[in-house]
């Protein structure tokens, strides 16, 4: 690197040295925002150089040298863009463009050493080093703009890179709503099931509600709703997990009391916090003699809709799925007419607000939205969307919890 000329045009225009560089007034290159840049370099003369180029610019950067890497360490925090030196007292080459590489973090990293070395130049580029400038061969424009390019290269590649998390993201997300909400098992037509899955507000993706339906003989009818406590991808994935391992035990054709207490021991050995819990609610529908059977296990109960009436189901609330193990206790439904419909929901439904107080939804509201007489005007495969719709106009927003869905119906419906 060679020492700036100091004649002429420069003495009136005095130059202010490092650790200070960028605040001459004449500027070869454009002012942007104020970069801070770490220069790791042994060299005291080099290291003035380096002050002296930048401030021969208006490049708006502040200047902080450390001569070794443990120095370094100590002082990137805050850095837009470290100039490293290859050769120092702690680490030589390629070997401290990595630990730099490791400790810079969001910081771009330029090389700037002695060695005129092309293919080392390459290697440090594909090391990860925004740029490889030789000692000698840059002067004031060049560098200011380097280190700025630098950084801005560096800005570009975490966005790509974050931008590539959310398309991963948002694919492993499809993925788990495949998992979560297949299509209903069934071929029978004496009944129709419509199903429904909306986000909370926490987040676009997926969380870990889930339901399924499944019919195992001309007659009868298996369907389960459920909820995994908390929001993510792990989950998500254990929701995948027990819902695959309920249609698994109900098309093996486990007896229906074992079902449960079987789902509970996967959900204890897949979990990865021993607090992590599920709510699970499930029916099984026997057409022909037109009657339901519901169990529930700290889940909120299903709705019945039928004579222009509706009402909860009153089947035992039961424990929840991962706290004590204990079997639920089976309700058995009588429908009066071959007009009803059954609605199976998770708890995101009714757990938001009613008005600016803390009173919740909760299932006699719920209850309250099906009975108002504009419902009667909605079809029943629209009906979910319709209460989902109230239930945030009442909330005053989007719900905070995910909502998933299942209604079936027979007949009119109500």
């Amino acid at each position: 690197m060679t020492r700036p000329h100091r004649g002429g045009g420069l003495a009136a225009s005095p130059v202010v040295p490092y650790p200070h560089g960028g605040l001459a007034r004449h500027g070869n290159v454009p002012p942007g925002e104020r970069l801070r840049v770490l220069l790791v370099e042994d060299d005291e003369g080099d290291a003035f150089l380096v002050g002296e180029l930048l401030a021969e610019t208006n490049s708006m950067i502040d200047l902080v040298v450390a001569t070794s890497l443990s120095e370094a360490r100590q002082r990137i925090t805050g850095v837009d863009c470290v100039l490293l030196d290859l050769g120092l007292p702690d680490a030589q080459g390629l070997d401290g463009l990595r630990q730099v590489l490791e400790m810079s973090s969001g910081a771009a990293v330029c090389v700037l050493t002695g060695r005129s070395d092309e293919h080392l130049g390459i290697v440090a580029v594909a090391e990860g080093a925004q740029d490889y400038l030789v000692k000698g061969q840059v002067d004031g424009v060049l560098l200011t703009r380097a280190l700025r390019y630098a950084v801005e290269r560096k800005r570009a590649d975490v966005n790509a890179r974050r931008l590539r998390e959310v398309e991963l993201r948002q694919a492993e997300s499809a993925r788990l709503e495949r998992g979560l909400l297949p299509q209903p098992l069934m071929t029978t037509d004496e009944v129709a099931v419509h199903t429904f899955y909306r986000p909370g507000r926490h987040a676009a993706l997926i969380g870990g509600d889930f339901f399924d339906v499944v019919q195992t003989r001309p007659d009868r009818l298996y369907l389960i709703v459920g909820d995994v406590c908390g929001h993510g991808v792990d989950e998500a994935a254990l929701g995948v997990e027990l819902r695959v391992a309920w249609r698994a035990l109900v098309l093996a054709g486990v007896p229906d009391d074992e079902v449960l207490p079987a789902l509970e021991q996967v959900l204890m050995s897949e979990r990865r916090l021993q607090e992590i819990f599920a709510t699970v609610a499930t029916t099984r529908l026997d057409l022909d003699a037109n009657r339901a059977t519901v169990r529930l296990a700290g889940h909120p109960p299903p709705l019945l809709l039928s004579g222009g009436r509706v009402v909860p189901v009153p089947a035992p609330g039961g424990l929840l799925l991962g706290v004590r193990p204990r079997r639920p206790i089976a309700y058995d439904l009588e429908f009066d007419t071959d007009d009803w419909s059954l609605l199976m929901y998770t708890d995101g439904l009714i757990e938001g607000r009613v008005g600016a107080g803390t009173e919740r939804l909760d299932v006699p509201g719920l209850s309250g939205l099906l009975d108002e007489p504009a419902n009667r005007e909605v079809s029943l495969p629209e009906l979910p969307a319709w209460l989902v719709g109230r239930a945030e106009q009442i909330n005053g927003g989007p719900l905070a919890d995910d909502v998933a869905m299942l209604l079936v119906s027979r007949g009119g419906g109500r």
